[in-house]
């Protein structure tokens, strides 16, 4: 399915108890916070930004408005961050990479990226106006960000050490999540295209159900690679010619449940390989969103609830 439009996604209502918690990385997505590119965005300087190209403001917002109504047709209910989208934060609508929800609450992290540091400050206040506990902040000398951060299953979770997560973020991590009984496995990615690209551990994987994911074999690591085998994740292989001309983002699936995936149209051999293991994919026009800025669906998102049944509704923005 494709679509590019220019409509507003609605408010999603769903019924249940639970209000934040994520241990799962293709559990039933039930609430998500986003954010609308505004002027920071499609005003944005491309080469400081390290964007492809100059933006096209009105096939972005199209784009942009057509992701999120298939987000909120998945089930989950979208919170909006506040903020004036002016204040110069261009990739604040890559969500996912600020802040990591848990079983027990938030923790805010600190971007490697300094440019997105300021974003920290628009997820805090989401937290405290949802009422979702912060049970950690990553400080300096620590970096950390959601794209390098992978659940294996409830009780694993493997991060991306690299140019956007080190070693004293991992440090941190480990320290804020053992309480919880959360085991934490470390993987060196490559230096790739140096530390002004966007390559993150979720660059290179999308965990599509629990035993299967989509992977980039050329560029992942073995031990991780060996992890997933013996926890009976099937990987699937995506090719070079795709994953060359979309700089990574065929490979960036948002699973919204196990198995029933929102994906970049334009890859088809990489869609096939997924319906070919039993998917259920949503393709959406991003070549005006998403390419040019090195962020895809999952980037476009921030879980704050997998797997229960909310009770409440997103707000509009």
């Amino acid at each position: 399915m494709t679509l590019e439009t220019g409509r507003h996604p609605q408010r999603v209502e769903a019924a249940g108890a639970a209000s934040f918690g994520v241990a799962s990385m293709v559990a039933p997505l039930r609430r998500v916070a986003m954010r609308r590119p505004g002027r920071a965005t499609l005003e944005a300087d491309p080469a400081l930004w390290h964007y492809a190209r100059p933006l096209e403001p009105d096939r972005m917002t199209r784009q942009y408005d057509a992701f999120a109504g298939y987000v909120a047709e998945a089930g989950a209910a979208i919170e909006w961050l506040d903020g004036a989208t002016d204040d110069g934060l261009a990739d604040s609508m890559f969500t996912f990479d600020a802040s990591f929800m848990t079983p027990g609450g938030a923790i805010l992290l600190r971007p490697g990226k300094p440019l997105r540091r300021p974003e920290v400050k628009l997820h805090a206040a989401l937290y405290t106006r949802l009422g979702a506990p912060v049970i950690g902040t990553i400080t300096a000398p620590g970096t950390a960000e959601g794209g390098d951060l992978m659940w294996i299953d409830e009780h694993t979770l493997a991060v991306g050490r690299g140019f956007r997560t080190n070693q004293a973020g991992i440090d941190q991590l480990r320290a804020i999540l053992s309480p919880l009984g959360i085991e934490l496995h470390a993987f060196d990615l490559p230096m790739w295209n140096g530390s002004t690209a966007c390559l993150h551990l979720l660059s290179l994987v999308s965990p599509l159900d629990r035993d299967l994911a989509l992977v980039y074999p050329r560029l992942f690591p073995v031990a991780l690679h060996g992890l997933m085998r013996e926890r009976g994740i099937r990987c699937l292989e995506s090719d070079d010619e795709e994953f060359a001309a979309s700089g990574g983002l065929n490979l960036n699936v948002l699973a919204a449940a196990p198995r029933r995936c929102i994906a970049i149209d334009g890859f088809p051999r990489t869609a096939r390989l997924m319906r070919d293991a039993g998917c259920e994919i949503t393709l959406f026009h991003a070549d005006a969103l998403c390419l040019p800025c090195e962020g895809g669906p999952t980037c476009l998102t921030l879980p704050i609830l997998r797997g229960e049944r909310y009770d409440g509704r997103g707000a509009t923005p």
